[in-house]
């Protein structure tokens, strides 16, 4: 039975890539892993120390999770994206973001018949999602152009992943009055929002977007990037209570719940924003070396205006493109893996370590 639920499922892409990596390693210098985007850099110490001082945690936690981390979210929420009047019955911790984006389409009860839309290039987990509840599922350019008919989940993704691209205030508006218009739910993807460089992101839980109203409107949020937290899977949504409200029974009875330490280690990351900062700036300076050595080496950047990556092509094949950097011994993933609209681009991640991003610069 296992495998029927298997066979729904596209070849996990990171598979394909295996070859690629094992050229790169055979680098003299080493590899150079720019490919999944999986945080290098230190647990900051507060994080580290909440964790520690949480450990002694033998109870069962609570699905909605501790009221201090509901108040850590709730407060996050209202300083740094602008959001009014958030409380508990707003937010609902989850375990990492991907385990919500493959498991929202069976949880909101989608089925055959039902359709999920997310971007034309996306994260392949969103296809994921649709495809575990038997969902249709399609790709889009301008959500505002798709039929509304039995279209139950929009997927926006602002910073995207892979290219970078953010929505402005003036598109997340008229969309979110669109599926509003037509009753279609709308969950935004925004992860990378702290990580803006030319462009300054905004959320769609921000009242100049929803018009003071969270109907209809979910935003996703992790602590992966912006924490270094990948490790800890800390994540959590925040909006209409309406939703959120049958996703937390939902999730108690599938026991999908946040580690005690974990949450203890969420209050302390949301609570400060110096570390955010300080890694700020180190992918700052990781954007600019190599952004310079890939324009250096005849590629062309589209987008890339926030996130950790950079949406990069020498108009060829992206495997071609992924060969050639892996002889060099780096590695970055093809842009195939978002959608075929990504066949003649890389993305390039900025998660490698000083030495190792000045390695890739003397490279290329």
């Amino acid at each position: 039975m296992s495998s029927a639920v298997s066979d729904r499922l596209p070849t996990f892409p990171w598979d394909k890539l295996e070859p690629y990596k094992k050229t790169a390693a055979a680098h003299p210098d080493g590899i150079v892993d720019l490919s999944v985007g999986t945080p290098v850099d230190p647990v900051p110490d507060l994080i580290q120390k909440a964790l520690i001082d949480a450990a002694d945690s033998p109870g069962y936690p609570t699905v909605w999770g501790t009221p201090a981390l509901r108040d850590a979210i709730t407060g996050w929420v209202e300083r740094r994206l602008g959001a009014r009047e958030v409380t508990h019955r707003h937010v609902l911790p989850i375990v990492g973001s991907k385990e919500l984006v493959a498991w929202l389409p069976t949880q909101l009860g989608l089925g055959p018949g039902d359709r999920v839309a997310f971007p034309r290039l996306a994260y392949p987990t969103y296809e994921v999602g649709a495809r575990l509840a038997r969902a249709r599922y399609e790709v889009y350019d301008d959500p505002t152009t798709l039929d509304p008919t039995d279209l139950r989940l929009l997927w926006l993704n602002s910073p995207s992943n892979p290219t970078g691209r953010v929505l402005s205030k003036a598109e997340l508006t008229s969309i979110v009055a669109w599926a509003r218009r037509h009753g279609v739910l709308v969950f935004s993807d925004e992860c990378y929002l702290e990580l803006g460089w030319e462009a300054d992101p905004v959320s769609v839980l921000h009242p100049d977007v929803n018009g003071g109203s969270y109907e209809g409107v979910v935003a996703v949020h992790s602590l992966s990037k912006r924490s270094n937290l990948a490790g800890y899977r800390a994540a959590f949504l925040a909006g209409d209570p309406a939703v959120l409200g049958p996703l937390l029974e939902i999730r108690k009875h599938g026991g999908m719940m946040t580690s005690a330490p974990t949450q203890a280690a969420v209050v302390a990351a949301l609570g400060d924003d110096v570390h955010v900062r300080e890694q700020r700036e180190r992918y700052a300076a990781r954007r600019t070396l190599l952004r310079d050595a890939l324009l250096s080496h005849g590629f062309r950047i589209e987008h890339s205006e926030a996130s950790l990556y950079l949406w990069a092509t020498r108009d060829e094949s992206c495997w071609t493109t992924v060969a050639d950097l892996a002889a060099r011994g780096i590695l970055v993933a093809p842009g195939d893996f978002y959608g075929e609209a990504g066949e003649r681009f890389v993305r390039v991640a900025l998660t490698a370590t000083d030495e190792r991003v000045r390695a890739a610069v003397e490279r290329l």
